[in-house]
């Protein structure tokens, strides 16, 4: 951020202790609490079912998640049940202190929502590198200095990119052989 002099300055915001609602608690929500966990935050969550974590505080929607903590991380699948799932009721238990990071799918938050919450200030910030329409952001969330906007290559590795490589390859080979698949999808 800039000042009216044009000098730069940073906003201290601390991750640390803060406390960390994941939205999606599956494999990749999984790898982020306990990531999280080693900055000293508390960890909630919502997904389908209650986990066998029990330091991980499960929450049967997403509002009072939302309500009862400083960051919310969605990372959840899409589908006809998730879509729009981050919608303004959701933000607003976020607040105006509240932080939105989306790296599930686009399409989770709406979208229109989010833009009209970060301009009114009823949301404090969000990360975003998926978007409802990709590849393409609203172009109102260029212009706010309370976003940070990146395309989706959270997995975009040498060594990512090798493995997913190799579980497709693996992935065919069994296809072709009559063998269950390493990875399904239902």
């Amino acid at each position: 951020m800039a000042d009216d002099a044009g000098y730069c300055f940073v906003v201290d915001i601390k991750f640390s202790g803060k406390r960390v609602a994941i939205l999606g608690l599956g494999r990749i929500g999984l790898a982020i609490a306990k990531r999280a966990e080693a900055f000293g935050c508390s960890i909630s969550y919502h997904s389908r079912s209650e986990k066998p974590f029990p330091n991980y505080k499960f929450f049967t929607n997403v509002v009072d998640l939302a309500a009862n903590c400083d960051v919310l991380i969605v990372a959840c699948s899409l589908n006809a049940e998730t879509h729009h799932m981050v919608n303004r009721k959701v933000m607003d238990a976020l607040g105006p202190d509240g932080v939105l990071i989306n790296i599930g799918r686009g399409a989770l938050v709406d979208e229109p929502e989010l833009v009209s919450a970060l301009l009114e200030k009823r949301l404090g910030a969000a990360g975003l590198d998926v978007f409802e329409h990709e590849p393409f952001a609203a172009e109102q969330l260029f212009s706010l200095d309370n976003v940070v906007l990146v395309p989706h290559v959270g997995s975009d590795t040498e060594e990512t990119c090798k493995a997913m490589a190799d579980l497709v390859l693996k992935n065919l080979e069994a296809h072709a052989l009559n063998k269950p698949l390493l990875t399904p999808v239902p």
